[in-house]
């Protein structure tokens, strides 16, 4: 008996998939890259490093239509990880809706950066804040998402942040202080404890525009998300947003692509952040003692030219540049990023990438400030 249920379920599963038409995908992505890093310290040498591994972003997936008006697709990573599933519904007017999880309307994707599992110039000139489980209409070019708010681990900064202020207080003994810095602490428990809680009440709301042509094209994006810190018996609302956009060309077998984007506490709405070499940008709201609001603010831009000298080679030369300085701190932390690659097609679905960058990062206030030079290559087959 129980095998004829099993057989029944099988069957009931796969008669619709049948139905539908599915186109499987693969990507295999390899990193091969020396670093060496200076960590810009007195009396310490530079780190060098091989890094021979496959990228967390390899891939297998599908896209699937049911019909003319359903569809979807899935998508996971070398780990089996969740990156893409979605489901669509195209309506009678060719507008379409969207439920799950997939890229933002702010993703553009401007660089071909392959350093650090295919980098980007995410987070070092291009916004970016990865696939997020929304609800998206789409008409022509353009895009409204009604997005899941960016709180795991809000609570947890803000509980961070009260104990570094409870280490830095004179009354505390130094020895204790010293003590308490090195422990391992979950924040997000010590938030519960302190009684730190976030409450939201909208889904973060981003728009999208973009327009192609043969020879150019051009995107805007914009987006919005609010929610509360509930500590000390009192209230603070973290409000953040972003505004961007960017253009290209073509020009023969040249082409040059720019963007920029601005915002205000990028870090609570959700922005990537590589943090190279274990630094991070200041782009979260901070809350003094009187609970007063600091904001923090953003701006990030990035430039790419090539040229395609054949059907086998592409050379890409790119710099990107990405800034946050909080309200009344007079401290700006800076990242910056260049590289030249060239992507070398040695079959249909196969091609390397070598590249060659520097990153650099500043604190008008703080120490160190490490530098990374890295040379390798990405290998990559489509499947």
């Amino acid at each position: 008996m129980k095998k004829l249920f099993i057989i029944f379920a099988i069957l009931c599963l796969a008669a619709p998939a049948m139905a539908a038409d599915w186109n499987f995908y693969g990507s295999a992505r390899f990193a091969t890259f020396w670093n060496d890093v200076d960590p810009d310290k007195d009396g310490v040498d530079s780190d060098e490093d091989l890094t021979w591994a496959q990228q967390g972003n390899s891939r297998i997936g599908a896209t699937v239509k049911f019909n003319d008006q359903i569809g979807g697709g899935f998508e996971m990573s070398d780990s089996f990880g969740k990156r893409k599933l979605y489901g669509t519904y195209t309506f009678g007017n060719g507008s379409q809706l969207l439920i799950g999880q997939t890229y933002t309307p702010s993703a553009l994707f401007y660089s071909n950066s392959v350093y650090d599992g295919d980098g980007d110039l995410l987070g070092a000139g291009e916004f970016y804040e990865g696939r997020l489980p929304m609800i998206q209409w789409k008409m022509g070019n353009f895009k409204l998402a009604l997005i899941e708010p960016n709180t795991s681990g809000e609570a947890g900064k803000y509980a961070k942040k009260a104990m570094a202020d409870f280490l830095d207080d004179d009354a505390i003994d130094p020895d204790l202080a010293a003590a308490l810095d090195i422990i391992d602490i979950d924040y997000d428990a010590l938030a519960d404890e302190l009684g730190i809680d976030v409450d939201t009440s909208l889904p973060k709301i981003e728009v999208g525009y973009a327009f192609k042509s043969d020879a150019f094209f051009a995107d805007v994006f914009a987006g919005y998300q609010t929610y509360e810190i509930e500590l000390d018996d009192e209230s603070v609302d973290v409000d953040s947003y972003v505004i961007g956009g960017g253009a290209g060309a073509n020009f023969g077998a040249f082409f040059v692509k720019a963007g920029v984007h601005f915002g205000q506490n990028l870090g609570n709405y959700g922005a990537y952040d590589p943090k190279f070499n274990g630094k991070a940008l200041a782009d979260d709201m901070s809350i003094d003692d009187d609970l007063k609001e600091l904001d923090s603010d953003s701006l990030g831009y990035l430039a790419v030219v090539g040229f395609n000298a054949s059907e086998m080679l592409t050379f890409e030369a790119g710099y990107g540049y990405e800034e946050a300085e909080v309200d009344e701190s007079d401290n700006t932390t800076e990242r910056t990023q260049y590289y030249l690659n060239c992507t070398v097609n040695v079959a249909p679905g196969f091609f390397i990438v070598p590249e060659v960058g520097m990153i650099t990062y500043e604190d008008e206030v703080t120490e160190p400030e490490p530098e990374t030079f890295y040379v390798g290559a990405k290998w990559q087959i489509n499947f």
